[in-house]
């Protein structure tokens, strides 16, 4: 974290931090281990709804595996041929995440398709049994990480996501259980698997878009550039800001760029100290580059126009 020192939030950031790892690592390790259970149960019982679902939680256990392991990456200081540190590897992880998803659920269709043509015979009784235990597992995974800060980290948020995905899916393999064990009902046990495919597809498509955005560097959702310039503008001597370029580098850390003209008596040193206070204080842009220019200097860059 050596980078932005003299931040004034620095330590709630290690704080959540720490928080975001603890609850990461436990629910890794509950749900890996379920996880195999699922997967022996399924097989056992011949359920694809616990099969699925054992997808789901793979899914969960490499969303939350992965974004351990960034988490721990991120950390690692920056380095001369990678300035920002492995900061970056955060949304990586979580696009390959998102896409591992999408085949995953790929493969249960068809699977549930050619279970519709001939439903095979389904042990009803262990797999409500199993899909119980994954409904508790699930639960207690989903409190956990309730404790970390899903409301700023794109990974937390994301693996908090999968585990309620995989509630869902729990429920559905029950409800499946329940029906073919009452009423022979075989085909429930496709439908449900069904059900859990659609949302793993849902979600390993949010996780893709969004770290595609940030990948592609988007604009922050959060953050309003026409806003973030006027506030620029607002500032004593400022007459003009133009070339403003805002990204992320990782969830929550932004950055931003841009070059500011200031008029006659405006100070550079004073500008810069006033305007790198705005936008670390209005909009939580930790990692701000300006460049002030005197107005009556004109544009460095010809290909830019100055008005």
């Amino acid at each position: 974290m050596g980078h932005h020192e003299g931040h004034s939030h620095d330590h709630g950031h290690h704080h959540h931090h720490s928080n975001n790892k603890k609850a990461l690592l436990a629910s890794f390790v509950l749900i890996s281990t379920f996880m195999v259970i699922e997967v022996i149960g399924g097989f056992m019982t011949n359920s694809l709804a616990l099969l699925s679902d054992a997808g789901h939680m793979l899914s969960d256990a490499a969303a939350l595996g992965l974004s351990y392991t960034a988490i721990r990456l991120g950390e690692k200081k920056a380095t001369q041929s990678k300035s920002f540190g492995y900061k970056r590897f955060e949304i990586i992880a979580a696009c390959l995440n998102g896409l591992t998803l999408i085949v995953i659920s790929v493969f249960i269709f068809i699977e549930a398709i050619r279970r519709f043509v001939n439903p095979p015979e389904v042990q009803s009784l262990g797999m409500l049994m199993i899909s119980i235990i994954g409904l508790l597992v699930n639960i207690i995974a989903a409190w956990i990480l309730m404790s970390g800060d899903k409301e700023e980290n794109l990974n937390v948020r994301s693996a908090f996501l999968h585990v309620i995905g995989d509630m869902l899916g729990s429920v559905g393999a029950i409800a499946a259980a329940l029906l073919i064990y009452f009423f022979d009902w075989g085909i429930a046990d496709p439908i449900a698997s069904m059900i859990v495919a659609i949302l793993i597809v849902i979600s390993g498509y949010r996780v893709v878009r969004d770290s595609f955005h940030i990948l592609m560097e988007g604009t922050p959702e959060r953050i309003d550039m026409e806003e973030v310039k006027e506030s620029l503008k607002q500032l004593p001597h400022v007459t003009e800001v133009h070339d403003l370029h805002i990204w992320t580098i990782t969830s929550g850390f932004f950055s931003l760029s841009c070059h500011v003209v200031i008029g006659e008596g405006g100070d550079h040193d004073t500008t810069l100290a006033v305007a790198q206070k705005l936008l670390h204080d209005q909009y939580g842009i930790e990692h701000s580059t300006l460049q002030v220019e005197k107005q009556d200097v004109g544009c460095p860059n010809p290909h830019e126009t100055c008005n």
